[in-house]
């Protein structure tokens, strides 16, 4: 089968599981637990833009450090570290300093770990089986989504703050072990030009990302009655209602598809952006939306990783490309959480903040097709060699 023929892609996606894992419990609970410890929600997207921020401001360094020791100790190092913000996280009451080294700790992991991984996969994947690969590794993302909001969800309400992240930093240390197994791509140089169509939709991808997850994320869990357990078990739904439908779609790109699959996708991803915005405050159709998003999650990751991943392996180098595609990330995102951080605090209803997505879908929907319509993806491309001390949201 396409799904887990590389064995190195199944390494891989093994450690994706594990940090996914992590994601989907402590992660999805970052911006609810900022909000109720005490920080503002205009504050807490104002957080996360100068997380973002400073991501883009560290980035230049990865490229000088993976010259040096190599693109895998770097992809091991930077998913540890991911884990030392959690424990942070736990100690922040407020806005005041623990924020504020949450932030700087989160914005250095966060660089070198997403920097080096979306390299590293786009690397040593396969261009005419990525839709297969990318809709294997959200499936399996997905089915460790319905346990990891529980979890978390019940380690917060019955174990404390503590516990439920100290616990997520040790499975992200257990997600590094499979890239020790995992070979190391070769390293060429310059990639500035070849990156410009990556950079683009990755802006797009943050721009959807800020209404759609981050603002969803805080109106979600206010529709819930600030219950921790609540929001946890709407996400572990959400999960389950997803876990199949990446893969399918995955197929349906690598088979010759990938424009219809933008439609589908994006017009997927607006009504559901729509439905979100108009189901806050009412906490059955708020889960209801929640539901819905996961599967459109789903379905959408493949199509923008198969894009992507495909031209960051055409580039000269995957890294310098990464590096550049996750600068657009940055400003994309940054730039529209503090346009949503002030739209609240100018007293804007949240659902209508939701909305701001809609423009990043637009824009993602535009640059998909483009791709989709003159590129095959079944093509093999040409041979060459990428990244090996390397690196590249």
């Amino acid at each position: 089968m396409a799904y887990f023929r590389n064995n190195t892609v199944n390494l891989l996606n093994l450690h994706y599981g594990l940090h996914s894992l992590a994601l989907s419990g402590s992660g999805a609970f970052f911006a609810v637990f900022l909000l109720k410890s005490g920080v503002p929600a205009p504050a807490v997207l104002a957080a996360i833009a100068f997380i973002l921020v400073g991501r883009l401001l560290i980035r230049p360094s990865v490229l000088v450090l993976a010259k040096r020791v190599g693109l895998k100790p770097l992809v091991i190092v930077g998913t540890i570290a991911t884990g030392l913000q959690y424990p942070l996280l736990a100690e922040v009451h407020g806005i005041g300093a623990a924020l504020f080294v949450l932030c700087a700790v989160s914005a250095v992991a966060d660089t070198f770990y997403w920097t080096t991984y979306h390299a590293y996969f786009a690397s040593l994947g396969d261009a005419e089986h990525r839709g297969h690969q990318v809709g294997a590794r959200e499936a399996i993302a997905a089915v460790v989504g319905i346990v990891g909001p529980l979890a978390t969800g019940w380690a917060l309400t019955t174990l404390g703050p503590r516990v439920a992240f100290d616990a997520t930093a040790v499975v992200l240390v257990l997600a590094a072990l499979p890239i020790f197994w995992t070979p190391v791509p070769f390293a060429v140089s310059g990639a500035l030009k070849a990156a410009i169509p990556g950079a683009l939709l990755f802006a797009a991808d943050a721009w959807i990302a800020a209404g759609y997850v981050f603002v969803w994320q805080i109106a979600l869990f206010l529709s819930l009655g600030e219950s921790f357990s609540a929001f946890g078990g709407a996400m572990a739904l959400a999960a389950l209602v997803g876990a199949v439908g990446g893969m399918f779609l995955g197929r349906h790109i690598d088979a010759g598809h990938g424009t219809r699959a933008a439609w589908i996708v994006l017009a997927a991803l607006a009504l559901t952006t729509i439905l979100r915005a108009a189901s806050y405050g009412n906490a059955p159709f708020a889960v209801v939306a929640n539901a819905c998003g996961a599967l459109v999650t789903c379905l959408y990751l493949p199509a923008l990783g198969t894009a992507v991943y495909n031209q960051a392996k055409r580039s000269p180098c995957a890294l310098r490309f990464h590096i550049a595609a996750e600068a657009g990330w940055d400003i994309g995102g940054a730039s529209a959480l503090l346009i949503a951080a002030g739209l609240l605090a100018l007293g804007v209803p949240v659902g209508a903040v939701i909305l701001l997505s809609l423009l990043g879908t637009g824009g993602s929907f535009l640059l998909l097709r483009q791709y989709f319509a003159v590129i095959k993806p079944t093509a093999t491309p040409p041979a060459r060699p990428v990244l090996a001390r390397q690196a590249g949201p």
